[in-house]
């Protein structure tokens, strides 16, 4: 299984699948992040936490944690 958080900067995925459950996919849901929207990794913290991706036009940094619940393809 292949999440946010193991895509490299510059790269473009889709989300396949949101895994988690209650407030926290409620959360990540209300961002915008949804079943097929494309997601574009813009940069990295030097310690790998937040990522900062491009989500329907806009700039949204998320956590590792919420990263690596984000199931990608």
């Amino acid at each position: 299984m292949k999440t946010l958080r193991d895509a490299k900067i510059g790269e473009t995925v889709r989300v396949k699948k949101l895994h988690g459950e209650g407030a926290v996919k409620r959360r990540i849901m209300d961002m915008g992040i949804t079943k097929g929207v494309e997601i574009r990794v813009r940069k990295v913290a030097p310690l790998g936490d937040p990522i900062e991706v491009t989500v329907r036009g806009y700039e949204l940094s998320l956590r590792k944690a919420d990263a690596e619940i984000i199931e990608t393809e």
